[in-house]
């Protein structure tokens, strides 16, 4: 599939991969989880040995060469209803970390077809590539690329979407309320780049677990004009809408940063998550204490 300039985002070829990262704290073992052949049919399928797998691009490669589709924190099924109020059959859409997952699929399929796709994973890029054009979807593009550089000119996407793409950034950060400066460093060079791409009145789209009081001190930086806001969605353990409008923050915003975050109250239970999806809980087994 050969892929086009882009009239409205111009594409600056540079592509930079993640470094491997190492924690000395103790690794998480992750437990099985489920995954879909090409057939449809589901098939059990074990996690990496330790988290920071997720933050090899050499896991992810291999990871997509023998697995066909799978969904983090849900599919779109789950919050179609909280998605559609904010976009329309023009909005120019970049969704990143698109892996396998059949998002940009779904949301063809409901009229939103000027989508642009990304990964790192030059496996997951090409497989999602002849799926789409067997699919008849080749309008949809797909890049190889890294959320961490994006390579588009300013201003020139509607809404960017995110599904669980920036939980990976989270799996070495050690304490969620004072997570290491190596890790916001990364996380901030992330939202700038989704804030630069955004048109004046784009909106940003974060699908996660984390929640408010983990996301909002980084999603609220000074450097950012958009509000904040969030739905949950999911049965026995809420997962987090965020929807941040560029341009719309103001400076008396009751969801200021400079708020006290208080510690929540937190009683959740593995078994209501789904495959890995346990594992991005942002160690909330530490504050249910």
């Amino acid at each position: 599939m050969l892929l086009k300039k882009s009239n409205r985002c111009g594409l600056q070829l540079r592509f930079q991969g993640f470094s491997k990262q190492r924690s000395r704290d103790e690794e998480v073992k992750p437990k099985m989880g489920t995954t879909k052949d090409p057939n449809g049919a589901q098939k059990s399928r074990v996690g990496p040995s330790t988290t920071l797998a997720y933050l090899d691009p050499q896991y992810w490669d291999e990871r997509f060469t023998t697995e066909e589709h799978y969904e983090w924190l849900k599919d779109y099924s789950h919050f179609r209803h909280l998605i559609q109020s904010h976009l329309n059959p023009s909005s120019s859409i970049l969704e990143l970390g698109c892996g396998n997952s059949q998002l940009c699929e779904e949301l063809y399929k409901d009229g939103f077809t000027e989508i642009t796709c990304i990964d790192l994973s030059a496996v997951a890029v090409e497989n999602m590539q002849k799926k789409l054009l067997s699919k008849g979807l080749q309008e949809i593009k797909v890049l190889e690329a890294d959320m961490l550089d994006l390579p588009f000119s300013n201003e020139c996407f509607d809404v960017v979407i995110e599904k669980g793409t920036m939980e990976v950034l989270f799996v070495d950060s050690g304490d969620p309320w004072n997570p290491r400066p190596a890790t916001v460093t990364k996380v901030m060079k992330m939202l700038e780049g989704i804030h630069r791409v955004l048109k004046p009145d784009g909106i940003y789209i974060s699908i996660s677990f984390g929640q408010p009081h983990f996301r909002r001190p980084l999603f609220e930086a000074p450097q950012f004009t958009w509000s904040v806001e969030w739905s949950t969605f999911g049965d026995g353990f809420h997962y987090f809408f965020y929807t941040l409008k560029k341009g719309r923050r103001l400076p008396d915003d009751k969801r200021s940063s400079d708020e006290k975050l208080e510690r929540p109250s937190i009683n959740l239970y593995q078994d209501e998550l789904e495959g890995e999806d346990f594992i991005f809980r942002t160690n909330l087994d530490e504050l249910s204490c």
